[in-house]
């Protein structure tokens, strides 16, 4: 099938790195009206990853959407990517996923067995997920797109958000950094086989692991690093806790070609909205360019950033080895100061 049809040729840009940038979406959400209710525990005042409405004292749904252009030249594998993005805000929420919904657009002249393999990459990422696709809404549109609604569960004690970090948290990262770059390089053709198989071995990786540990420990914020970077993801995770945060940069796992691609300026256009929306809230003292520009990269289907208190830093540390594409230690939650990241 890839043989036959180039996915990315037929799309602007790629994955994540579509989003409309962070600073241009807080103006578009602003002023917007909305309806109180006591049981909406996450709306979209937060900028959390999904929002929450409690059912009953030990049941809330968790419900989130989420759909990109492709990001993979084979269609089956563009449809397991773009499930495993959707499914990640779910699993970023502390949730299970449960019940799903196709959203997807398609040029008329794509060819029916292209379509069927997009939505047969996400049926089975969303089975492994524990997750039923149970519908959906499909429109002709030029430029490809495909991605979920998804609903999930969680107890509303027990769920987890983008702020809450306290002065002594931990965090940790689940997978390296650079996918965006990747994708970059990906439409020059630059990527070898092997860095290619390794991009798609970690966009296809669901969240579900890293959940699955953390739910044993207390984490008191948590948020998927996806299309507007590391350092926008958590700068948001400090603004909205009213905390500033340490970062060691060499704790980082960045992906070795991704940095080389970024050293010779090889960036995908998404890296520039992040750095305009969050550059202000970071000091990245002697950091190197190219390793800023990587923390500002829009990644796809990311892994999860979380702060855990200094007492389960070391248990959660060594569980989610075992379980996630690579845990990293990556810095520490500080009393609010000038500057909501530091860089070291």
């Amino acid at each position: 099938m890839s043989e036959d049809i180039k996915l990315t040729k037929l799309a602007n840009c790629a994955g994540c790195g579509a989003k409309v940038g962070a600073g241009v979406l807080a103006k578009l959400l602003n002023d917007l009206p909305t309806l109180h209710d006591e049981d909406l525990l996450v709306g979209f005042d937060k900028s959390d990853d999904a929002a929450v409405y409690r059912l009953s004292a030990d049941r809330a749904i968790v419900q989130t959407l989420d759909f990109f252009p492709p990001i993979a030249d084979d269609p089956y594998t563009f449809g397991q990517i773009a499930a495993t993005n959707a499914l990640s805000d779910i699993y970023a929420m502390g949730g299970e996923p449960k019940l799903a919904l196709n959203i997807m657009c398609v040029p008329k002249t794509m060819p029916k067995e292209a379509v069927h393999e997009i939505l047969r990459g996400g049926y089975e990422k969303c089975a492994e997920a524990g997750a039923i696709i149970c519908g959906g809404h499909s429109i002709y549109d030029d430029e490809p797109k495909y991605g979920l609604s998804v609903t999930g569960f969680v107890h509303p004690d027990k769920m987890w958000k983008n702020h809450g970090a306290n002065p002594g948290d931990v965090l940790l990262l689940t997978k390296p950094i650079g996918i965006g770059v990747l994708t970059a390089a990906q439409r020059g053709d630059l990527l070898e086989q092997e860095t290619h198989d390794l991009m798609i071995r970690l966009m296809t990786t669901l969240n579900k692991g890293a959940r699955d540990v953390l739910v044993n420990y207390d984490v008191h914020a948590c948020t998927d690093v996806t299309g507007f970077s590391f350092l926008g993801h958590l700068y948001e995770m400090c603004s909205g806790s009213d905390v500033s945060a340490e970062i060691d940069v060499s704790g980082i796992s960045l992906i070795p070609k991704a940095l080389e691609f970024a050293r010779l300026g090889i960036l995908p256009e998404g890296m520039y909205r992040n750095r305009t929306y969050a550059e202000h809230a970071v000091d990245a003292g002697n950091t190197e360019l190219a390793v800023c520009d990587l923390l500002f990269d829009p990644q796809t289907s990311g892994g999860l950033l979380v702060a855990v208190p200094e007492r389960d830093a070391n248990a959660a540390f060594r569980a989610l080895k075992e379980h996630v594409p690579c845990a990293q230690r990556v810095g520490r939650i500080i009393p609010k100061r000038e500057k909501a990241i530091y860089l070291q």
